[in-house]
């Protein structure tokens, strides 16, 4: 049997009002002391990797009011290929991003680390590392109750 989206399958913010107080204070405390648009970068791989549609298109327009560049926002997916669009500190975050996104059998690979650890402080890492895992929280809470974006 196949389920056809034709919206959420229940409201789980208005159900569980603390889950989204929760997930709002770790998404505070995670952007502290991350430039925004690198936030903004960090979060829309993630979202693009677990395929959360709700967080592309709130992210995605997030990221241009701040100043981030179309054409960054649109070789995002791609940016290995990219040749030096992405900053260092971008594609160390995008890495460490990935990984966190889709964990191996052996978690974050060392040289994935070391270069994130050679781009950052340790706050700004720790705070790079906590806004991977939140955005990864929000997208798969999205796409448990299939939360669609909103139509404008």
């Amino acid at each position: 049997m196949t389920h056809t989206l034709t919206g959420p399958r229940f409201p789980i913010y208005k159900s569980s009002p603390e889950l989204y107080e929760a997930m709002m204070a770790l998404s505070t405390a995670a952007a502290k002391d991350v430039e925004p648009e690198l936030g903004e970068l960090i979060k829309i791989r993630a979202s693009q990797m677990n395929r959360c549609a709700f967080c592309l298109d709130m992210h995605t327009r997030d990221a241009r009011k701040l100043g981030v560049s179309d054409q960054k926002i649109d070789v995002l997916a791609a940016w290995t290929e990219a040749g030096d669009l992405f900053t260092a500190r971008e594609q160390a975050a995008l890495a460490l991003t990935e990984s966190l996104t889709v964990l191996g059998d052996h978690g974050v690979p060392e040289d994935v680390y070391a270069v994130a650890a050679d781009a950052f402080t340790q706050r700004e890492l720790g705070q790079v590392i906590a806004m991977a895992v939140t955005i990864n929280a929000w997208n798969r809470i999205n796409a448990a109750v299939q939360t669609p974006p909103p139509r404008r």
